[in-house]
């Protein structure tokens, strides 16, 4: 396998499936699978999810709900997805250890760099929910930091589509697919692949993020064994 230790971000809009919000049974037990496909052979999982699917801070704003309370909402909204998926993991046989950004016991430990790193030694699936524990910082932020703090070797974005594009493939049918970029091309390119704060997090620590389509049986394996799949971004 290429990668030995890995940070895969997961939006919570794609769990919902077809339904119109929530969390989709089965999605959630497909992505349980894939998961322990690469668990099976040793490759040490942290998994980073959003909440999207359940409250987005930024759709709260324009509700009227103030933006720091907006954020922690959304905070929230990623432990209830963070619990659904270590259920699912825990029903299939695999060891799960659920932390937080935000205090939040007994339902998730703390999230602390030494016990993440620890619990991905001895073999368990660690899930780390509760964003930064911040306001004004988005899960993709949450998920550079992360993979920064448990020195992972890479950030693999699961997404809908198979890889970056020129423009959005569902609405643009013409658009080209790139295999690689740096960093500094997908930013002159203007290319939204993460927000700002979590790319430059990424590009100042020399961190590469595969962006893959997580919705295809198989591919988050070839990912991890290092197979042409999706998009690469890197130094």
């Amino acid at each position: 396998m290429k990668y030995k230790r890995i940070l895969l971000k997961l939006s919570g809009e794609a769990l919902m499936g077809s339904q119109q919000y929530g969390i989709d049974p089965k999605r959630l037990s497909d992505y349980a699978s894939e998961i322990k496909s690469i668990a099976d052979h040793r490759i040490q999982v942290a998994i980073v999810i959003g909440g999207g699917n359940i409250f987005r801070g930024m759709a709260g704003v324009a509700t009227g709900v103030d933006r720091v309370q907006g954020d922690y909402m959304g905070m929230l909204a990623t432990v209830i997805n963070s619990m659904a998926l270590q259920a699912a993991l825990e029903k299939i046989g695999i060891k799960t250890k659920l932390l937080s950004g935000i205090a939040i016991e007994p339902v998730a430990e703390a999230m602390s760099r030494r016990k993440a790193i620890s619990y991905l030694e001895e073999g368990k699936v660690v899930i780390i929910s509760g964003g930064t524990g911040n306001p004004f910082f988005t899960t993709d932020s949450a998920s550079a930091l992360r993979a920064v703090e448990i020195k992972a070797d890479v950030i693999l974005k699961g997404t809908r589509v198979d890889g970056v594009y020129t423009a959005d493939p569902e609405k643009h049918p013409d658009a080209v697919k790139y295999d690689t970029l740096t960093f500094d091309e997908a930013y002159q390119k203007g290319l939204h692949i993460m927000d700002l704060t979590a790319f430059t997090l990424c590009r100042e620590n020399n961190l590469p993020i595969i962006v893959f389509d997580m919705n295809t049986n198989g591919n988050l394996l070839k990912v991890v064994a290092g197979d042409k799949v999706g998009t690469l971004i890197e130094k």
